[in-house]
């Protein structure tokens, strides 16, 4: 995610940890959870580029409403869903989140346009995300004639 936020002036990565995927984010605040990127997972020293928020749900009956809208419009990357003692929220829902690291791309205008799997890596949304700059930058020079 920060090659895509460097290699991308007009694209902006934000990051919501959470901690209903096997307990994986157990920091209790920004510093902890910073701490645990930057030596442990994914460790080595690694410093996100890119906007990390506080800890939320994105699932069950306290998932942020940010989430509840962009799974509305983006539909599921899987059918199935991890071993349920996996999974720290209730109840479960056909457009849930399946797993740490899911992606969703949105537009300029705060439009869902796509959700990536958890294991999609990186590198391969980065097509997605230029054609979406470039149908951006077209719609504004339309509008500006």
């Amino acid at each position: 995610m920060n090659a895509l936020q460097s290699n991308h002036q007009d694209f902006v990565v934000l990051g919501f940890p959470c901690n209903q995927f096997g307990k994986q984010e157990p920091g209790a605040n920004g510093t902890e959870i910073f701490s645990g990127i930057q030596y442990v997972r994914p460790g080595n020293g690694f410093v996100p580029n890119f906007m990390l928020f506080k800890k939320i749900e994105v699932n069950g009956d306290t998932e942020e409403p940010l989430y509840t809208f962009l799974k509305k419009h983006c539909p599921s990357t899987r059918d199935g869903f991890a071993s349920k003692e996996n999974l720290f929220y209730s109840p479960f829902k056909v457009n849930d989140v399946r797993w740490n690291f899911e992606k969703f791309l949105v537009s300029r205008n705060g439009k869902p346009v796509k959700r990536y799997d958890a294991s999609t890596h990186p590198n391969d949304i980065e097509a997605d995300i230029v054609k979406m700059l470039i149908q951006s930058t077209e719609h504004i020079t339309q509008e500006q004639q």
